[in-house]
């Protein structure tokens, strides 16, 4: 601990938002990072806990609290105190193969079982990691360190999402020759389409995947393995096969009038908008229009956010985004102590941003839709809606939302973007390898492993667990790499925490 007194000297800080009605006007990310010499008093409030909860990764009520990638927190939290930025890197980098996208896209289980929250404001940890990351490329440590020695083992990876991607950065190190499959025209996966801009730009992926490429790793795109790629070529051609392509088959609303025109799953929404601007600056209009229209988003998760936040930027007229439970606490409920994650209500970005546009809140809670409604086009006008409340089952003790009669609604609505989650993964790849699905339509493994029903082909990811946190698929990507490192080499020394 290179402070004692830290936590007590200095204020958590974080980078500064750029205000909601400017931040709309681009899909550039909006916050001014600290300058280094503040942050690194970040590092200073650090306590260096003799437990540290930050980096447990542990699972409580249900719920994950800490890093999932045990990352050693106090460690790189004291070198940045110190101002020791590549001793702090080569920390970060022992558990984390992705600090530059955790550092802006993660919802910060450590800082959430900081001990620090027990009296005050925890650790600014998440910005410390941007901090080292960024300060790590500038000064060259993060720079390309391709592996000295090749065993002479092949491993295809199927999915250039996290989870793909960390197989690919540590089976590499291993010395493996490795190529990773991807069905769209550009890397990243999750992280590249499923993404908005303004959490992550696009040019944080090319940047690794660059040093990833100078590394030894190959990459191909356009390659729908199961469909334009057979998957018994690649088990005929490769030594091991990791199957990554995420919990990708989006959970459908079957109402009344689905087929009205105007209806579209988030992911595709979300997809056209990134691809346009990659593509033209949004110059080709190849994306899903909601310019002067009302846009309804149903599902009130990270996704609906991105929703909301992207068809703002778009011109949306209005936009309300329906969520069927009842709205979080503003606080702990004392059911809810730390180190547990906080369930309390969280305002995003693009919660701000509507607020700050439309002068309310756009999240209506306890509401469903239950009819989509057309006009003499077929194009969507408005949707009925029913207001639901919390009972709970008397014998198994599960609380279920129940229509309330009588509160039946409508609303006008142009658009209609479903954020209502996933339902396991695009089964055509698993049905290409024959591989096994358990009861939720992810690939079947045994606990705690990786390998599948098929022999030589593992999976990883959103793909095996079920939609889930980057964290979460970067911690899958390396175990399953090092237990495909095991099956080719008879042991592993490959890290996993």
């Amino acid at each position: 601990m290179g402070k004692p007194t830290g936590f007590l000297d200095y204020e958590r800080k974080v980078s500064a938002a750029e205000e909601p009605k400017m931040r709309i006007g681009h899909f550039q990310e909006f916050h001014a990072h600290l300058p280094l010499e503040e942050q690194k008093l970040q590092g200073a409030r650090c306590m260096s806990c003799g437990v540290p909860f930050c980096q447990s990764g542990m699972t409580i009520g249900g719920m994950a609290s800490g890093c999932p990638l045990h990352n050693l927190i106090p460690e790189w939290n004291d070198a940045v105190y110190h101002e020791n930025w590549e001793q702090a890197y080569q920390r970060l980098k022992k558990t984390n193969n992705f600090p530059e996208f955790t550092s802006r896209v993660c919802p910060a289980l450590c800082e959430a079982a900081c001990i620090c929250n027990l009296n005050g404001d925890p650790v600014s940890t998440r910005e410390n990691e941007y901090a080292v990351i960024e300060t790590a490329y500038e000064k060259g440590y993060a720079a390309p360190h391709p592996p000295k020695v090749r065993t002479g083992k092949k491993v295809a990876i199927v999915g250039s999402g996290p989870s793909g991607l960390a197989a690919a950065d540590q089976l590499n190190k291993r010395g493996h020759e490795v190529t990773v499959f991807e069905r769209d025209d550009r890397i990243g996966g999750l992280l590249r389409y499923g993404i908005p801009n303004m959490k992550l730009e696009k040019q944080v992926i090319d940047r690794k995947i660059q040093v990833m490429e100078e590394e030894g790793i190959h990459f191909v795109t356009n390659a729908d393995v199961g469909k334009s790629h057979k998957a018994a070529a690649l088990l005929k051609e490769y030594d091991r096969v990791i199957l990554a392509c995420g919990a990708s088959n989006p959970r459908d609303l079957k109402l009344p009038g689905r087929d009205a025109k105007g209806i579209y799953f988030a992911v595709d929404f979300l997809k056209s908008v990134t691809k346009s601007l990659l593509d033209s600056e949004l110059q080709d209009q190849k994306f899903i229009p909601v310019k002067g229209k009302k846009v309804l988003v149903i599902g009130g998760g990270d996704t609906g956010n991105d929703c909301t936040g992207t068809a703002i930027r778009l011109g949306a007229k209005s936009v309300v985004q329906i969520e069927m439970m009842p709205k979080a606490p503003d606080v702990r409920a004392a059911d809810n102590p730390w180190p547990q994650w906080p369930k309390i209500c969280k305002t995003d970005y693009g919660q701000e941003e509507a607020i700050a546009l439309f002068g309310k809140d756009p999240r209506v809670y306890q509401t469903t839709v239950t009819e989509f409604v057309k006009n003499k086009n077929g194009e969507l006008c408005q949707v009925k809606t029913v207001k639901l409340e919390p009972k709970t089952d008397e014998k198994t003790g599960r609380v279920n939302m129940i229509p309330v009669k009588g509160s039946e609604q409508t609303m006008d609505a142009d658009v209609v973007l479903i954020a209502a989650g996933f339902l396991g993964c695009q089964d055509y790849v698993a049905k290409a390898f024959r591989v096994n699905l358990d009861g939720r339509a992810n690939v079947a493994t045994e606990p705690g492993k990786y390998e599948t029903s098929v022999s030589k082909v593992f999976v990883a990811g959103d793909m095996r667990r079920g939609q889930s946190l980057v964290v979460w698929a970067i911690r899958e990507g390396r175990e399953a790499a090092s237990a495909v490192d095991e099956s080719l080499m008879g042991y592993t020394n490959l890290s996993v925490q």
